[in-house]
């Protein structure tokens, strides 16, 4: 079975926020005092996501990415992970981390059957990585990196929101960790999701990145495996990991966009930065598997063509990244 939209795309790929916490305030993500804490009651429980997921998976979703806020900070993450990762045909369940946690987590997460790590991770100098983060430790985050890697994972791919003026310096640093390392670095476009007078300040076009990095290395366009996403994917010759730009501004990827998501208090999206979305809960409590599915098929049914970013402006309602899962 395939999940396919209105506009002929292929639906496979379903985000699931598992908690809107995060242990780091990035400043792009969330607002420096963080964000007004849901109760208990409005989150999902781990029930109740295991039934979108198995719905999901019934209906053609192939991919499941667990992400947050920070999702190694909900309690029994591990045996939720495991739980999930033994629903029948569902192909690859990644996960999505600022790495703090995964020093003391990773050999847990690889034995509950995690198939990949992303890493969020935009400097590689400790003070910038401090101020971007508000105040996260760069040294526990290149140790989760290494304990991933011990635990048998492959080279976690690293997303790094490249800002101007911020950390745009250290683009060559990051293409340099290709080299040696096996590790995708994708160089994501920074996204205005949070209200912010002249946010144009901070972007840096995938083109210009790449430029940047031909300066001192040649690079070499590679083909997209079957789960990838947004990213065009690159090498430097004859480097252990590539090079990716996620261009989500300057240069849209929805005729591609494979995903739908569903945030950690049940609404559901067709598009990060669509207005648009369903409430689930009413298909959840009690749970409805059959209501569930016919809901799923229509979001995926009118998700829209494209999103409305551009270098010029936007059009949605600012939201906080850790409240939609990123």
């Amino acid at each position: 079975m395939k999940l396919i939209d209105s506009h002929g795309r292929t639906i496979n790929y379903l985000r699931l926020s598992v908690t809107d916490r995060c242990n780091m305030r990035c400043f792009y993500c969330m607002p420096k005092e963080g964000i007004v804490k849901k109760g208990h009651a409005a989150m999902l429980t781990y029930e109740e996501l295991l039934l979108i997921a198995e719905t999901a998976v019934g209906l053609g979703i192939e991919k499941i990415r667990i992400t947050g806020g920070e999702p190694l900070v909900r309690a029994d993450i591990v045996d939720f992970l495991r739980t999930l990762s033994r629903i029948p045909r569902l192909q690859h369940l990644a996960l999505t981390t600022n790495g703090l946690l995964l020093e003391e987590m990773a050999a847990d997460l690889y034995e509950a059957g995690v198939q990949r790590l992303n890493v969020s991770l935009d400097s590689l100098n400790a003070q910038t990585f401090n101020t971007i983060t508000r105040g996260g430790d760069l040294k526990k985050v290149l140790a989760g990196l290494d304990a991933a890697e011990r635990a048998g994972f492959p080279p976690p791919k690293i997303n790094c929101v490249i800002m101007r003026g911020v950390n745009d310096a250290e683009i060559l640093d990051f293409a340099d960790m290709s080299l040696s390392h096996g590790n995708s670095i994708r160089f994501i476009e920074y996204m205005p999701a949070i209200k912010e007078d002249d946010w144009q300040r901070y972007c840096i076009s995938g083109v210009e990145i790449l430029d940047r990095i031909a300066v001192r290395y040649p690079l070499e366009q590679e083909d997209k495996g079957p789960f990838a996403g947004p990213s065009r994917d690159f090498r430097i010759p004859g480097a252990k990991g590539s090079i990716g730009i996620i261009t989500a501004v300057s240069g849209h990827f929805c005729s591609e966009c494979n995903r739908i998501r569903v945030t950690s208090t049940g609404q559901a999206k067709g598009c990060l930065f669509a207005d648009a979305k369903t409430d689930l809960l009413p298909w959840l409590r009690p749970p409805d598997r059959e209501g569930l599915a016919k809901v799923l098929k229509g979001i995926v049914s009118a998700k829209p063509e494209r999103h409305n970013i551009s270098q010029v402006g936007y059009a949605h309602t600012n939201f906080t990244m850790s409240q939609v899962g990123g």
